[in-house]
């Protein structure tokens, strides 16, 4: 067991500010179950996982950008951004301890913090058992699927186009700081024709 003082500078850390902010858990619950995470520095371009590999750890961003990506005869398409706050994982790998269908990466360098599959499902375990915890815990699983849903019918239903301009609206954020060729392979296009699309938009 890691010293109080060890633990307290984890609790200083804003990673675990917002955390203690969206699940409410005793201070003796947290300061143990803090010293299940590890840090982690990385410079852009990291692989946390490849594809086909089993899913041994779940991230916390504290600083930078992350994409999960799949390769389709040889290209890469990105299914998912996440930025600070977030939390990344193949679930279906972590949980069923099968094959990850995604590569997870850092597109910028990042500070993270990483829980291990046993310290994880000991702390999922405790915490299932707390109706508001467990609530939250189906809401943040509910709101990454349906993310993925939104994605998939916007390829069936809108145009290229279309799909960028739902990206300004709903997510500008991604286009000030993720390249634009990884935001060409999340809309499934070319990077010429998503500049293609930009100057349509200026004229």
């Amino acid at each position: 067991m890691q010293s109080k003082a060890f633990c307290n500078n984890f609790t200083n850390a804003p990673m675990f500010e917002h955390l203690k902010n969206k699940f409410p858990i005793e201070d003796q619950k947290w300061e143990r179950y803090i010293n299940c995470f590890n840090k982690l520095e990385v410079p852009s371009k990291t692989v946390l996982l490849n594809e086909g590999e089993i899913s041994e750890r779940i991230f916390f961003i504290e600083k930078g950008c992350v994409r999960c990506w799949f390769n389709r005869d040889g290209k890469d398409l990105t299914l998912q951004f996440f930025l600070e706050g977030g939390m990344v994982a193949s679930i279906e790998s972590f949980r069923k301890k099968i094959p990850s269908p995604v590569t997870i990466e850092t597109i910028e360098p990042s500070v993270l913090w990483y829980v291990d599959k046993k310290d994880m499902d000991s702390i999922l375990t405790e915490l299932i058992e707390i109706p508001e915890i467990r609530e939250k815990f189906i809401d943040i699983l509910f709101e990454r699927t349906f993310d993925y849903m939104k994605h998939f019918v916007s390829f069936i239903k809108d145009s290229p186009e279309q799909r960028y301009q739902n990206i300004l609206k709903e997510k500008p954020q991604l286009i000030q700081r993720i390249p634009q060729h990884y935001i060409a392979s999340y809309l499934g296009i070319t990077s010429v024709h998503l500049s293609r699309i930009k100057n349509k938009m200026l004229k």
